[in-house]
C-alpha cells in the first residue's frame, strides 16, 4: 500500500514526507493506521547517528493507531482494536524468558537494525529499499508494521492520540520509578532532568508516595509543572548548587535518584546527592562511549547506580496500568502534550530541542 511517511536520509538532516510503499503484513506482524506518534529524545540521536542507525530511514517509536490487517498467526489482536506501539525484543534469549525483555540480549538489534532479523525491509521507494522497522514500527507515518510482540491493546474510552509516549518517553520514566526504584512511601527522591522522562517520573513517584519529591530543572515553565504534578521542590541548576540543595533538603542525601539528561556531569551530581544505601536510575541515553566519573569511596559506602531501559517494564503489562491510572486522574499524561501534524514534523523538533514543549505528538491524519 501507499503511505506518507517522514524520512531522514543524512546524519542531522531533516524530516521530509515522502511518498513510499508498505508491504502487507507478513505472519506475526499488524498493520497499523497511525493516529499519534511521540517525538522522543532517541529519535533524535538516531537522526544525528550517535546511535548508528542505517539510512535513509522512517524513524518513530512512540506510535499509537488503529489495528487495519493482522497476520495470519496473530490471535490476540483484530482489526478495530486500539493499541500502543512499544519497543522490541527477540522473545527468545535468556532474559527475554525470564520475564525481562528491556534486558533483551539483542535489544539493540530488534529496535535498531532498519530491518526485519532476516535483512528485509517493509518499506521502499520504487525499487529503493527504505530503512524501516525501527523499534519494529517506524511510526513516522500514516501507517506502520508492527510485530505482533510489541503491539499492546488499549481501552477505546481514552484518547487513542495521545498515548503513544506510553510506548517509550513516558513508560520510561513511570517505570524507572514503579518498576525499578520501588520507593518506600515516605521516601525521598530527586530527578534530574524534567522533560517528559523526568515529568513521568515525578508523577510515579507522588503515586507511589514519595514524601520529597525534588525536580532538578533549567527551565521555569517545567519547573512549574513539575511542582503541578506532584514535586514538592524545583530547583535551577543556574542558581543553586543541586547536590548541596538537595543534602540540605534531605537532610543529608536522597534515597533515590533519576538521571534524565543523559549528561555525565549530571549523573555525577545524581550520586553525590544520595544518602548511604541510596541508588541512583540513570536514563539519559548518552552517545555510544560516554563515559562518567564517581568516586569510588561514595560508592563503597553503598551507594548504587543502576541502568534503566524502557523503565525495565512488560509493556503489555505496564502501559494498560497507566492508562488505568489516567482514566482514574491520577496520572495526567495529557499535561505534557502538544500536538503538531505530521507535516510540521521538523517545527515540532526545533520546538522540543529548544524546551519550548515538553512532548510533542505527531498526528498523520490531522
Amino acid at each position: 500500500m501507499d503511505i506518507t511517511a517522514a524520512v531522514v536520509s543524512q546524519p542531522g538532516g531533516a524530516f521530509e514526507l515522502e511518498q513510499l510503499e508498505l508491504a502487507a503484513p507478513r505472519d506475526n506482524e499488524v498493520l497499523v493506521r497511525i493516529v499519534g506518534v511521540g517525538l522522543c529524545h532517541t529519535d533524535l540521536i538516531c537522526r544525528d547517528q550517535l546511535y548508528p542507525v542505517p539510512l535513509p530511514a522512517v524513524l518513530g517509536h512512540e506510535g499509537s493507531g488503529v489495528v487495519e490487517a493482522v497476520g495470519a498467526a496473530v490471535r490476540d489482536l483484530t482489526p478495530g482494536d486500539h493499541v500502543v506501539l512499544s519497543f522490541h525484543a527477540c522473545g527468545a534469549c535468556k532474559n527475554c524468558v525470564r520475564g525481562l525483555p528491556s534486558r533483551c540480549i539483542n535489544l539493540f538489534e530488534s529496535n535498531f537494525a532498519g530491518a526485519r532479523a532476516d535483512g528485509s525491509c517493509a518499506l521502499s521507494r520504487g525499487d529503493k529499499a527504505i530503512h524501516g522497522h525501527f523499534f519494529a514500527q517506524s511510526s513516522f507515518a500514516t501507517y506502520a508494521l508492527a510485530s505482533s510482540s510489541n503491539t499492546v491493546k488499549v481501552d477505546r474510552d481514552v484518547p487513542l492520540e495521545m498515548l503513544g509516549p506510553l510506548g517509550c518517553g513516558v513508560q520510561t520514566g513511570a517505570g524507572a520509578v514503579i518498576n525499578t526504584l520501588k520507593p518506600q512511601a515516605g521516601s525521598s527522591v530527586a530527578i534530574f532532568g524534567c522533560g517528559s522522562v523526568g515529568l513521568a517520573a515525578v508523577m510515579a513517584a507522588s503515586l507511589a508516595g514519595c514524601a520529597t519529591i525534588i525536580a532538578v530543572e533549567p527551565h521555569g515553565a517545567r519547573r512549574r509543572l513539575a511542582l503541578e504534578l506532584g514535586a514538592t521542590h524545583a530547583l535551577d541548576p543556574a542558581e543553586v548548587e543541586p547536590v548541596q540543595a538537595i543534602l540540605d533538603l534531605t537532610e543529608g542525601g536522597s534515597d533515590y535518584s533519576l538521571e534524565c539528561t543523559a549528561n555525565p556531569s549530571v549523573l555525577r551530581q545524581a550520586v553525590d546527592a544520595l544518602t548511604v544505601t541510596g541508588t541512583c536510575a540513570l536514563i539519559g541515553a548518552a552517545p555510544m562511549g560516554t563515559e562518567v566519573s564517581l568516586d569510588m569511596n561514595s560508592i563503597m559506602f553503598g551507594r548504587t547506580v543502576t541502568g534503566v531501559i524502557e523503565g525495565d517494564s512488560i509493556p503489555a503489562q505496564f502501559i494498560p496500568k497507566l492508562v488505568a491510572l489516567y482514566k482514574q486522574g491520577r496520572f495526567p499524561l495529557d499535561k505534557l502534550i502538544t500536538f503538531y501534524p505530521l507535516e510540521d514534523i521538523e517545527q515540532a523538533v526545533q520546538d522540543s530541542e529548544s524546551g519550548r514543549v515538553v512532548k510533542a505528538v505527531l498526528r498523520p491524519g490531522a
